[in-house]
């Protein structure tokens, strides 16, 4: 009988997410004049509001993309703030038309959940912060350390594997959310917090004493960060996927909001194709041809997002790495628009 209900159950979340796919998501956002993106509650230079309600981060910009290539306006945008354990309830049962919200690429979660990763926005990997007073240079030093984890994400699971791994005694103390978490880390009552390296500079803002902690220098995962839409709705996936590869492509490309007006005018063929100016490369995802142009016109290219969210423009300040163009040693990289 246990077996009957969860085999019922499963398909009754299938058959929910087929229908709110199958509706045409491009369709309903257009109808009620706005993208509803899955947001976290609250992580500085990926999505945070102000005290007037003011959302900035990497994943916002990333939102108001796909609402600048839809309507030409990004502000054509509201966001629900999402736990760890609420976001992707949210984005099966239509609350929301696309979660970007620092999430984890995963087969688990690619294939189970009912949802399809469009790209990676932030490449990212697992990490340690520690008291500079504990004295600790290394997290292979952290054997018989307690360590704050937020439970229910693949944070916790990383962390149970490189202890495992390395044959070090874990004292894993959990909370429900990132602020519980960091709360307790503050608090004393561990002594190391882990989640992702980019929120480990982050939430080292928010400490009272931030210059007493110091980011461990080991990588222990690979976080590939990025926007999931539901299964079964093709159009919305390519919408979502290519709104980003606009975004690499005009990077690679020099074009900038500055210069994005001028650049109308050029004669390169790559150039053409990315803002509109040769072929019907948006109307085939049912966007109008100058969908590119709207995206660096309104936020910008790659580059430009990531400077003035988490990168030197930013308080966080995070060098480029693995998240500059594959031009320059990184592994961001677009597929051509042809």
């Amino acid at each position: 009988m246990k077996k009957i209900l969860v085999s019922a159950a499963a398909g009754a979340l299938a058959a929910l997410v087929s229908s709110v796919a199958s509706a045409g998501t491009l369709d309903t956002v257009k109808q009620k004049g706005f993208v509803q993106c899955g947001a976290n509650t609250g992580l500085a230079g990926f999505g945070q509001p102000d005290a007037q309600g003011n959302w900035t981060g990497l994943d916002v910009d990333t939102c108001r993309a796909i609402a600048a290539a839809i309507f030409n306006d990004p502000t054509k945008i509201k966001f629900t703030p999402l736990s760890a354990k609420d976001r992707f309830t949210a984005l099966q049962s239509g609350e929301v038309d696309v979660l970007v919200r620092n999430t984890t690429w995963t087969i688990s979660r690619d294939t189970s959940l009912g949802l399809n990763f469009t790209g990676v926005n932030y490449y990212d990997g697992q990490g340690f912060m520690v008291r500079k007073s504990l004295k600790v240079a290394s997290a292979l030093e952290l054997g018989g350390a307690s360590v704050c984890v937020q439970q229910g994400t693949t944070t916790e699971l990383n962390l149970a594997d490189y202890f495992r791994a390395n044959k070090l005694e874990l004292k894993s103390v959990t909370f429900a959310t990132s602020d519980e978490t960091l709360k307790a880390y503050e608090a004393g009552r561990c002594d190391a917090f882990t989640t992702d390296a980019s929120g480990l500079y982050s939430e080292r803002l928010r400490l009272s004493k931030p210059d007493e902690h110091m980011v461990l220098p080991e990588i222990i995962s690979k976080e590939p960060l990025g926007p999931s839409v539901r299964h079964g709705d093709d159009q919305w996936f390519d919408i979502v996927k290519w709104t980003l590869y606009a975004q690499l492509t005009a990077e690679e490309l020099g074009v900038t909001q500055a210069n994005v007006d001028q650049m109308m005018k050029s004669e390169n063929p790559d150039v053409k194709r990315l803002l509109g100016t040769e072929g019907k490369f948006g109307e085939a995802m049912g966007l109008p041809n100058d969908w590119g142009y709207r995206i660096i016109k309104h936020v910008g290219n790659y580059g430009e997002m990531f400077e003035r969210t988490v990168g030197q423009g930013s308080p966080l300040k995070i060098a480029r790495g693995l998240n500059a163009l594959w031009t320059k040693g990184g592994l961001q990289y677009a597929p051509p628009i042809r």
